[in-house]
């Protein structure tokens, strides 16, 4: 039975329909005969949105579609039994392409080129959020934008956030990270490379990325950083502590969709009125445990709620 938690609505700009499979070796000019192939519907927020599910979670996906892919897309998400408002646009839904290799472990990963978004197709995603706004929960935005959208589409929706109570989560890099941060925001969860590039840090300098991460704090541009490190773990940062917890030991099969498991846990946690320092713990558990899954898998509850237990924060 799904506990009560206070309202998530998770924005996806840039949807992917993911296509994944395997084949012993990846190879020039070769027939390369594949093992089965896997469909879903990716993309940072509704990734988000099918954790929050598969953690017994509720929450409501806005994006975009388009197309045969975008048709497809809307299909499998429909199957999936995510609550979702699509908002339609002319250009095709994107695609990404995973392969494993087989016989070394090693994964490619493809993301096609995606659509070009008209300004009244833009305009119409910003509607489609305001008019299911969730007034005192959570709004996450997450993944790229596409082209044709300004770099201010989610600092545009953090002003939104503001007007209702709403703490507005920030997933994303580049001008449309800066964007939010100069609007002002309740989280960021940047990866190591996305800090880095934001603040222009060395790239071997990890100290230097969580004292950012503290100034990013400190003048208001946010109240907590969530930094992921790969397979380090992650860093969290508040006003008040900076916390550090490293990932359990798993064996990792695929990392497509770490970084959105472990934002869906935490603010799933966060929206159930769990701390920040719970929340943080099951973010890093969910990551984890989407990481020893294959192909473009998400975490299960069960697998979280196992990997969770002694995960103790460090102060740093």
């Amino acid at each position: 039975m799904a506990l009560a938690h206070s309202p998530i609505l998770t924005v996806t700009p840039n949807p992917a329909l993911d296509v994944s499979t395997s084949t012993p070796r990846v190879m020039p000019e070769s027939k390369m005969r594949c093992g089965p192939t896997r469909l879903d519907p990716g993309g940072g927020g509704v990734n988000v949105s099918r954790v929050v599910r598969n953690l017994g979670g509720r929450s409501l996906a806005v994006y975009t579609a388009g197309g045969p892919t975008g048709q497809a897309y809307r299909q499998l998400l429909d199957r999936e039994g995510i609550a979702s408002r699509m908002v339609g646009i002319s250009d095709a839904t994107r695609e990404g392409f995973t392969v494993d290799e087989t016989l070394t472990g090693e994964q490619f990963r493809f993301v096609l080129q995606g659509p070009e978004l008209s300004e009244p197709e833009w305009r119409a995603l910003i509607s489609a959020v305001a008019d299911d706004f969730p007034v005192g929960g959570y709004v996450v935005t997450s993944g790229s934008l596409p082209q044709g959208v300004p770099a201010d589409l989610y600092a545009q929706i953090a002003r939104i956030a503001r007007d209702h109570d709403t703490r507005c989560v920030v997933d994303t890099s580049g001008e449309a990270l800066q964007a939010a941060l100069d609007e002002g925001v309740y989280l960021i969860k940047p990866s190591k490379r996305e800090l880095r590039e934001l603040v222009g840090a060395p790239e071997s300098d990890e100290i230097g990325l969580i004292e950012a991460a503290r100034e990013l704090v400190a003048r208001g541009s946010c109240e907590v950083v969530a930094l992921t490190l790969g397979g380090a773990g992650a860093v969290l940062v508040t006003a008040e502590q900076t916390l550090r917890l490293a990932t359990p030991q798993i064996e990792v099969q695929s990392t497509v969709g770490a970084g959105d498991s472990f934002l869906g846990a935490l603010v799933l946690r966060l929206a159930q009125g769990r701390s920040l320092v719970d929340a943080f713990r099951s973010g890093v558990a969910a990551g984890s445990a989407t990481s020893s899954l294959p192909a473009t898998d998400l975490c299960r509850a069960e697998d979280v709620e196992r990997l969770e237990q002694g995960l103790q924060p460090t102060p740093v």
